[in-house]
């Protein structure tokens, strides 16, 4: 029955695992925090959480830092640019030489 109360939806009991935002930032905060392990910035991100807003869209809160945690973080992001801004030239090098035939 439509009016029954177990089959409408009540903002009380509503919960953030009922979302797919929450399972979206829970995704992207766990794939953030492996990335900052692997630089050795886990501890420099202590407010790394998934979260959402009002309207239940996926949220990762990052938080404050320190001047020296964003300064290198800005540089893990130059080099990881540098470097996949060359693979893509040297992929784009080995594709011309393969269509003009050349070695």
């Amino acid at each position: 029955m439509r009016d029954d109360a177990t089959d409408r939806h009540d903002a009380a009991t509503w919960s953030p695992l009922d979302s797919d935002g929450w399972y979206a930032a829970r995704n992207a905060t766990t794939a953030l925090r492996d990335a900052l392990i692997s630089a050795g910035l886990e501890k420099d991100f202590p407010y790394l959480r998934a979260d959402l807003n009002a309207f239940g869209h996926g949220l990762v809160e990052l938080g404050r830092v320190s001047p020296a945690t964003a300064e290198r973080l800005a540089e893990l992001l130059r080099l990881a640019l540098a470097s996949g801004l060359q693979r893509l030239e040297e992929s784009s090098d080995e594709t011309d030489e393969h269509r003009t035939g050349k070695d």
